[in-house]
């Protein structure tokens, strides 16, 4: 079963942070780099989602639409920011990276 990702802030303990890499540094850039991807990815999916929408015409269904709308955005704002989603994959370790200067 998948871990539940929290919607807030939590307090996190910098030495499970850097187990992986031995620098919090290089830790911090993988997690703001795999948030960047996930952030891009939900505003690519939620555009396409919003893109339905869309029209020119005017018309009665507009009503039903909006609420349409309002609810996809309110499912969005729901979920975990892409920051905390790459906290849990980086410390569950779902995170495939490396540092090609250590490789040599």
């Amino acid at each position: 079963m998948s871990n539940i990702i929290p919607n807030s802030t939590i307090t996190r303990d910098l030495r499970e942070l850097d187990k992986s890499t031995d620098n919090i540094y290089e830790s911090i850039v993988i997690i703001a780099r795999r948030a960047n991807q996930i952030a891009a990815n939900v505003k690519e999916e939620l555009h396409a989602k919003l893109a339905e929408f869309a029209t020119s015409n005017d018309n009665l269904e507009e009503v039903f639409e909006n609420r349409e709308q309002i609810e996809i955005s309110k499912h969005y704002e729901r979920m975990p920011k892409p920051t905390l989603v790459a906290i849990d994959e980086f410390l569950n370790d779902k995170i495939y990276f490396r540092n090609p200067s250590k490789e040599k």
